[in-house]
């Protein structure tokens, strides 16, 4: 069975590229475009990957991984994606569990090569 993402990203044309990029490499993909909507795919789904928006219209992406800890229900690994290159985020981020945090608009190679790495 193919390891499966799920896409936490408020921008449509992000989430589409994405969802083809993912599929086309092998992965089962679902995405989210709110926090809610990914707490609530991420309690009803097996998730082996999130990447998560870190900056959503109803809230922190960050929300998402603490309520799925709640629920025992956290990816095997999650990177953040941010537009914001402030240290302190950085350490927010990998403070909530995420494995890394990847500046947008972030290089297509570098994040294939970081869900191959986390999901070996």
């Amino acid at each position: 069975m193919a390891p499966t993402i799920l896409i936490v990203e408020d921008s449509r044309l992000v989430t589409e590229a994405f969802e083809i990029l993912f599929a086309e490499a092998g992965y089962t993909v679902h995405s989210a475009r709110t926090v809610a909507e990914a707490i609530e795919l991420g309690k009803k789904e097996h998730i082996d990957l999130m990447l998560l928006d870190v900056t959503l219209p109803d809230g922190s992406g960050l929300e998402v991984l603490s309520s799925l800890r709640a629920h025992h229900k956290v990816p095997r690994a999650t990177l953040a994606m941010t537009g914001h290159t402030a240290d302190e985020l950085r350490r927010d981020c990998l403070d909530a569990g995420c494995a890394d945090v990847l500046i947008k608009p972030v290089p297509v190679r570098e994040l294939l090569r970081q869900i191959e790495r986390l999901l070996a």
